[in-house]
């Protein structure tokens, strides 16, 4: 790791990411460091890139068990290359045009109800979205989980 190792208030230099954020990540499986002869955190460069593909995720709004999973699919011997990027965001954009949509149709509800102003629990979109249960009346429908029943 020598020179081409970065220590981790290097690493948040170059990255414009917070130390505290760096440790998180590593606690998270998302990047990773060896130890030097001091113990001190000594990250390869490539984590440089890795961080970028961090960020980059986060600003997209996906969820970190997203992030991390992706990040699984690349070598961690090197830094993801812009096919390796190409790949990632093709796997991430069904789910955010789903998302999107999602946003939309939330945005076009929103009106109509910003002028009813009822958040009835019984007919609501934005408050009580593809209630299923309401059918049955009010109250518990669902059985209770099996260790509730044994105690």
């Amino acid at each position: 790791m020598d020179d081409k190792s970065l220590s981790v208030g290097q690493l948040a230099a170059r990255s414009g990411v917070a130390v505290t954020a760096l440790h998180f990540y590593e606690s998270k499986g998302l990047i990773f460091s060896t130890r030097n002869a001091g113990n001190q955190r000594r990250f390869p460069r490539e984590t440089l890139r890795r961080v970028a593909v961090i960020k980059m995720a986060q600003r997209l709004g996906l969820p970190l068990s997203s992030i991390h999973a992706a990040l699984q699919s690349l070598p961690s011997h090197r830094a993801p290359s812009a096919a390796d990027w190409r790949r990632l965001s093709a796997q991430w954009r069904d789910d955010l045009t789903e998302r999107i949509d999602n946003l939309m149709l939330l945005r076009d509800q929103l009106d109509g109800c910003i002028g009813c102003g009822c958040m009835s629990m019984q007919s609501c979109p934005l408050r009580n979205h593809h209630d299923q249960l309401a059918e049955q009346g009010p109250g518990a429908h669902l059985p209770a989980p099996l260790e509730e029943k044994q105690t």
